[in-house]
């Protein structure tokens, strides 16, 4: 069986990303982050500035190339999961397969770069919000958790904290599994809370 035509261009159009993302973070390490601007990551990757902006909205997204992914995992890590399965520990295991990818030694010098430039650590930080939001939304629409949308939010920002703080550790997955027995309280009290909600309204 041929593939489809809009198949073909999927697996092409991801090619050619990756391909910039690749030829991007290359000469960031090889040259500085700042000694590169987007023309000579086009002209490297051989493709055209307008190319490397349809995949990319900014020089900072190409160090981060993996943003989206990131963020799709942790929204399935809620709505796929299992229908008995709790919710925090389907984020423990999300968030430790996030930490051993970005605590791998090949990751050092990329985070040794993102430390040293401002830029890139605010844009870092901007997509820690972007993805604490984005989890809260997935946590307050599964029909089964039934919590407020502070209590949403504030579980998605110390899940998305939990993995900053602990791909800084000297331990990594070790002060993944101490803060998410933090987690793991602290979402309890929210149960107890709405089970306390539910009664009085009864």
């Amino acid at each position: 069986m041929t593939d489809v035509p809009s198949g073909r261009r999927e697996r092409k159009k991801a090619a050619t990303r990756q391909k910039i993302a690749d030829t991007a973070l290359r000469l960031f390490l090889e040259q500085g982050y700042d000694a590169v601007g987007i023309r000579d990551v086009a002209a490297e990757a051989d493709v055209a500035v307008t190319t490397v902006f349809s995949h990319f909205a900014s020089k900072e997204a190409l160090v981060f190339e993996q943003d989206e992914d990131f963020e799709q995992r942790l929204i399935r890590a809620v709505s796929d999961r299992g229908p008995h399965e709790p919710l925090i520990p389907a984020l423990r295991r999300e968030v430790q397969a996030l930490v051993r990818h970005c605590t791998a030694d090949s990751a050092a010098p990329v985070w040794h770069m993102i430390d040293q430039s401002p830029a890139l650590r605010e844009y870092e930080e901007s997509m820690r919000l972007r993805h604490a939001e984005s989890l809260a939304t997935a946590i307050a629409a599964d029909p089964g958790l039934s919590r407020t949308t502070t209590t949403c939010r504030a579980i998605a920002r110390f899940v998305i904290d939990a993995y900053a703080l602990a791909r800084e550790a000297a331990d990594p997955q070790a002060a993944v599994e101490e803060i998410f027995r933090m987690i793991e309280a602290a979402w309890a009290v929210t149960c107890s809370s709405a089970d306390f909600a539910d009664s009085a309204d009864r």
